[in-house]
């Protein structure tokens, strides 16, 4: 009887898979054990065997797709079998919840279709006023100050209000002829992009079936937003030059007010007086002959003598480049990444302690190690050892958050983060408080080599209690790491600086190394990641403690 092969879980963090390549094909007989694909996981690339001996009558996944945990790869049977029951089950298996949805999808649809009936509004003359959105990274809008109230006059380029985005304050103009009908927003509160904020029109008009007409549309999610609807006219500020006629009107009328006050914008005062205009010599284009931010704009400066007298225009010369970028498919180790660390620094309560240590007796120490080591001890290894002596003697800084309970680890696995090109792995160094520093030395070159070339196995990086990311060899001084869970602290290793230390009293050249240790308050408090860094300090400033 055919069988279905599924994506299985490789590791603990994975949730779907890359098939990197078939080492096999539709038709093949393959034999229990034999390996059929290579798959790409969020950490390493593995072999996927057969556990059924037979034909392999179906391939579900092409090279370089991705599948998810329990998704069908293939199906391996008796030659000839059909297998058109299995294919249909897996299918129907995979989109049920797509079915489910669609079902649900079309019910709130059918729904909301009832509940957005059109409303005929050809027989009201007025438009809506709608909060344009003024900048890209706008959301909402607030209405600083309101220049017209309810039933005044309006004309088109008028300033109806002032608008408070996230970037600067801006003036709402009107584009309609009208009365004021309808203010839907005071003054200090917000009203988000497309929100109604006033109503235009003529005096009398039935401007209550606009905004219901407006409601029912909002709620519509099949509604399409650049189809205008013959009824309703949604007025946005977008930007728009008035008529010739109208700039030679308005221009004509005087900025200044009876008490010699220039009437202007915030925003129009602000510009001139970065540009370095005077602004009384700006025609306004607004009500009542208020400089308006477009009117700035428009300003010729070569009308208003330089303030220099003499000093000659500088021409900048056009630059001519090109926008370029590329875009590439986010790989499943960055993925994990991205998801992993993001849960880990937006739930779990950070904070840091950073501490200098003096590792001039710790270089000693490396020197007289490495003329009899058989293998090259490096500073990394030192600071590894050291964290598992300190740890055994602050085991609660060993330990894991787990929603009702806390886990307190009896042994030491350190995670040692690891640099590779698709992004960041962390094997982890098993019982490293009783493992020498040779040895230490060896397994971690070992594991870095293994994390390069992608041959890391499950067991290489599951079960860290602790982690160190150490960046010193890239000459970072000092900077902090996200926890990496289920750890309940990180460490971050910064470089050796030969910096001015005071000893005896005296000030006296010295080398000094910065770490900071990134808790999770959940579990670890300031007191006790401070006692910790203090022993750390003291097992790293007489390294012979560590081998005691």
């Amino acid at each position: 009887m055919a069988e279905v092969i599924r994506m299985p879980k490789m590791s603990d963090t994975m949730e779907e898979g890359v098939i990197a390549s078939w080492l096999v094909k539709e038709g093949d007989t393959v034999k229990s054990g034999d390996i059929l694909a290579e798959v790409e996981t969020d950490k390493a690339t593995m072999e996927l065997e057969s556990y059924e001996d037979g034909v392999l009558l179906h391939i579900g996944v092409k090279e370089k797709e991705a599948v998810p945990v329990d998704g069908v790869i293939a199906i391996i049977g008796e030659k000839g079998e059909d297998i058109s029951g299995l294919l249909e089950e897996a299918s129907n298996g995979s989109s049920s919840d797509e079915k489910k949805e669609e079902s649900k999808t079309e019910e709130n649809e059918k729904e909301e279709k009832e509940e957005t009936e059109e409303v005929d509004t050809s027989d009201v003359n007025a438009s809506l006023i709608t909060m344009p959105k003024m900048s890209d990274t706008m959301e909402e809008g607030t209405i600083a100050s309101w220049l017209k109230k309810e039933g005044d006059k309006v004309s088109s380029g008028d300033i109806l209000a002032e608008v408070e985005t996230d970037k600067a304050t801006m003036e709402l103009e009107a584009y309609e002829d009208g009365t004021l009908l309808y203010i839907g927003i005071k003054e200090g509160e917000s009203v988000p992009v497309d929100g109604v904020i006033a109503i235009v029109g003529e005096k009398g008009a039935d401007y209550e079936k606009l905004l219901k007409a407006h409601k029912s549309k909002s709620s519509g999610k099949d509604e399409k937003k650049d189809e205008p609807k013959k009824e309703e006219k949604a007025v946005t500020a977008e930007s728009k030059s008035p008529s010739p006629q109208a700039d030679q009107k308005k221009s004509s009328e005087s900025n200044t007010s009876s008490n010699g006050r220039i009437k202007a914008s915030p925003l129009a005062k602000k510009m001139a007086d970065e540009l370095g205009y005077d602004i009384s010599k700006i025609q306004g284009s607004g009500d009542n002959g208020r400089i308006v931010k477009r009117d700035v704009e428009d300003y010729e400066p070569s009308a208003q003598p330089a303030k220099g007298g003499d000093e000659q225009q500088i021409s900048i010369p056009a630059v001519v480049v090109e926008e370029s970028y590329e875009e590439v498919n986010v790989s499943q180790m960055r993925k994990t990444i991205a998801k992993r660390l993001a849960e880990s620094k937006f739930t779990a309560p950070h904070f840091y302690l950073t501490m200098e240590i003096n590792m001039d007796k710790a270089m000693e120490a490396r020197k007289g190690m490495n003329d009899f080591s058989p293998v090259k001890i490096s500073f990394n290894d030192i600071v590894i050892k050291a964290v598992a002596a300190a740890l055994r003697q602050h085991p609660k800084i060993n330990s894991s958050w787990l929603g009702d309970k806390i886990r307190y680890n009896k042994h030491i696995h350190i995670g040692v983060a690891v640099a590779v090109d698709e992004g960041l792995l962390v094997p982890v160094v098993r019982f490293a408080d009783n493992k020498s520093l040779s040895h230490i030395s060896t397994e971690v070159k070992d594991l870095a080599t293994k994390a390069q070339n992608k041959q890391l196995q499950p067991s290489d990086w599951e079960g860290n209690t602790f982690t160190i990311s150490n960046l010193g060899m890239f000459g970072i001084e000092e900077f902090t790491a996200i926890v990496n869970p289920p750890d309940s602290c990180i460490l971050a290793v910064g470089g050796i600086k030969q910096t001015a230390v005071v000893k005896d009293g005296q000030l006296v050249p010295g080398n000094v190394m910065k770490v900071t240790l990134s808790c999770d308050h959940r579990v670890v408090d300031g007191a006790l990641g401070a006692a910790f860094l203090k022993t750390l300090k003291g097992l790293l400033e007489d390294p012979v403690r560590i081998l005691v």
